[in-house]
């Protein structure tokens, strides 16, 4: 099956409050099953109450969270976008959130999800650049964010620690192509 066909089988879209069900399971899902790649740890987010995981689902421009859908309307992955806050920083975003369920994994949701969030992003006034943080042992994860022209501009070593173990994370960041010459 062609690459195109595949993901034509997948809608790309904004996830609404009203389906934090589904957000909130896929979340835990990534959080219980890769421990090392969140910030967040699932011991603590799974005490969250149905309301509080609501209220951090947004629906704005520069501030929301992608899924990626089957056709039946299952949702299957996640990727998630916020512009910094503070009148020094609103040139900045990030991404954050990023999990893709196992066995729709190889489907290109992953590259359709950064695709969708760097489109975006181009049409945020002021937007001159796009981070995110990635453990580096995601050589699948890094190498897609090169692929897309994330350059990595640091290592954070033990930046998380799961389970007594230390992982190191590559930060990177996304130029837009107008802002080089700024």
């Amino acid at each position: 099956m062609s690459e195109d066909i595949k993901q034509s089988m997948f809608t790309i879209r904004n996830i609404r409050s009203d389906e934090a069900d589904q957000y909130w399971s896929l979340r835990l899902e990534a959080l219980k099953k890769h421990p090392e790649s969140f910030g967040a740890s699932y011991e603590l987010s799974v005490q969250l109450s149905m309301n509080e995981v609501q209220d951090r689902i947004h629906n704005e421009p520069d501030d929301y969270i992608l899924g990626a859908y089957t056709a039946e309307g299952t949702l299957v992955g996640m990727m998630g976008f916020k512009r910094e806050y503070g009148l020094k920083l609103r040139h900045k975003g990030f991404i954050w959130g990023v999990y893709v369920a196992p066995q729709y994994r190889g489907h290109g949701l992953a590259s359709m999800l950064l695709r969708e969030v760097l489109k975006r992003g181009e049409t945020l006034e002021g937007i001159r650049q796009i981070n995110l943080s990635v453990v580096t042992t995601n050589e699948l994860a890094r190498r897609l964010y090169e692929k897309y022209g994330f350059e990595t501009y640091g290592i954070e070593n033990y930046a998380l620690e799961v389970g007594g173990q230390g992982y190191d994370e590559a930060h990177m960041t996304y130029v837009y192509p107008s802002a080089r010459s700024i």
